[in-house]
């Protein structure tokens, strides 16, 4: 690598999900995963797409270790032949999941030629799935919930924008609902500020730490040659998650390493969440690479949140 470290560092038997590791495929793209812990397990939704097929498939990757996974043959999601939310339910990826009390809350995009939605489903064991309905118009594909009711509302944050728009944009606004389904108070919050980020933002699950909601982001630019992919950090207030109190400069991870470079999209590292281990004080972040693999980065915990007040 040319620059300096950042906060974020790569596992050394990155990539972790290749292609290569579904043997039923063969299989040629691997978007990113969704992550969370379950019974003590690290937990993936990986989607991928199987070579001559046009529509990604999600699957269950558990591991005990965080690095070795094993992955479910079985789908738990694929194009809906019944059609439950209509034409969107059609190409399943980028799930972002949220551990609510005992029950864990999916959402994922939904695409048709109207545009993009959100998707919202529930499971307590990751085996079935009951969908809950669609919580979010075009196009919106990214909502991803708080893990707790904040002043008896739940929230989230969400990147809508305009497809097709000469000036497409995307930023992070916030929203609450009473139930889960029915989203208002829609509040801007931030847009792309510095040149790794100026393109376009949009945000992950937020991780609860003691002086603030630690909130992943990815930030766009683009250049003549190559559209860049970075991961940075904000934080925001416990009790009103509507204020950042505050925000890297700089970025926690981008696009470096050559298998970074080679895949279905060059320059790309995505995530969708973040798991932290509040004992030993480690963030870990499970990133797709180029649409076409997973890598690992880690960085501490108590280093990314002082960066963060401190805008470093």
């Amino acid at each position: 690598m040319f620059r300096q470290e950042t906060l974020l560092k790569r596992h050394p038997q990155n990539p972790i999900i290749t292609p290569k590791d579904f043997p039923w495929g063969p299989a040629d793209v691997v978007f990113n995963p969704g992550q969370t812990i379950y019974n003590g397990k690290t937990i993936l939704l990986v989607s991928v797409m199987l070579r001559n097929q046009s529509y990604a498939r999600t699957h269950v990757a558990e591991s005990t270790d965080g690095i070795n996974f094993t992955i479910h043959e079985k789908p738990v999601f694929f194009r809906d032949p019944d059609k439950m939310f209509g034409e969107y339910d059609n190409h399943p990826i980028d799930c972002r999941v949220t551990q609510i009390g005992d029950e864990y809350y999916v959402v994922r995009p939904g695409n048709s030629e109207m545009g993009c939605i959100g998707l919202m489903y529930k499971t307590r064991d990751f085996n079935s799935f009951e969908p809950v309905d669609i919580v979010a118009l075009p196009d919106n594909r990214v909502p991803c919930l708080f893990p707790e009711k904040i002043g008896g509302y739940y929230y989230r944050l969400e990147r809508p924008y305009s497809m097709g728009a000469a000036n497409e944009r995307g930023h992070i606004w916030s929203s609450r609902s009473p139930d889960l389904v029915h989203w208002g108070h829609h509040r801007f919050m931030m847009k792309g500020f510095t040149n790794w980020n100026w393109e376009k933002i949009g945000p992950t699950v937020p991780v609860k730490t003691e002086k603030g909601w630690l909130e992943i982001i990815h930030g766009v630019s683009s250049s003549c040659s190559i559209v860049s992919y970075s991961l940075g950090a904000i934080l925001l207030d416990l009790e009103n998650p509507e204020k950042i109190i505050g925000r890297m400069e700089s970025y926690l991870l981008t696009a470096e390493e050559d298998y970074e470079f080679r895949g279905r999209t060059p320059g790309c590292v995505f995530a969708t969440g973040a798991i932290a281990d509040m004992k030993t004080r480690r963030l870990r972040v499970y990133y797709g690479i180029a649409d076409t693999c997973i890598g690992l980065a880690e960085g501490d915990l108590d280093e990314i949140i002082d960066a963060c007040l401190n805008g470093l």
